[in-house]
């Protein structure tokens, strides 16, 4: 649906529509006033975008990168245009500019902290990606049925999102929000028109 919305020329990925009608849809629960300025941060990963740090690369290598509009602007635009601020965000990731950064970090540290991230209640940041096999993990005590991110990194706005245990492309989402603005949302028709639980 996102991509018929946007131009030809535009591809939008089943994340972004996906994290796109997530923002509208929390945007609402949240009962942000039209005018009110909101934010989504996406967490882009470092490997295979920059060279020298291998997709096996055992760390985090992510970059923040944050689409901004009005409330209004999301949610009278439509799913396509939020879903395409969210691909601009992407597309313009920028590996010349990485490294710079990547080595002036190293004689200026600077660290990220999930806190700081958050503006009351209006901006929404997404953590992990579906691309992680999580499933695929066997400790010995037979395959996981359920992934959580658990207590670390929990704010008001905080999106999480794992491969699906069907896998071949599915996801499971984790959302941190409000309680009373959760309630607002799993009521939203809208939103929950593409929510499945796995049984």
């Amino acid at each position: 649906m996102a991509n018929s919305e946007t131009a030809a020329t535009v591809t939008i990925s089943s994340l972004q529509a996906l994290l796109a009608h997530v923002w509208r849809a929390v945007s609402r629960a949240w009962r942000l006033p039209p005018e009110q300025e909101t934010s989504y941060s996406l967490m882009i990963g470092c490997r295979g975008r920059v060279k020298g740090i291998t997709r096996g690369y055992m760390g985090n290598a992510v970059v923040l990168a944050k689409a901004s509009s009005t409330v209004g602007g999301i949610l009278d635009k439509g799913l396509g245009w939020t879903a395409w601020q969210l691909n601009r965000v992407v597309a313009s990731f920028d590996e010349a500019a990485m490294v710079e950064w990547l080595d002036r970090w190293t004689r200026e540290l600077d660290f990220l902290y999930m806190g700081n991230l958050s503006s009351r209640g209006a901006s929404v940041v997404t953590g992990s990606s579906p691309r992680f096999d999580v499933f695929g993990n066997n400790f010995g005590w037979g395959e996981p049925v359920a992934v959580r991110s658990g207590p670390v990194n929990k704010l008001d706005g905080k999106l999480t999102v794992f491969e699906g245990p069907e896998r071949g492309g599915s996801m499971s989402m984790e959302v941190c929000i409000a309680p009373e603005a959760l309630e607002r949302l799993i009521a939203d028709e809208e939103f929950m028109e593409a929510v499945s639980v796995p049984m």
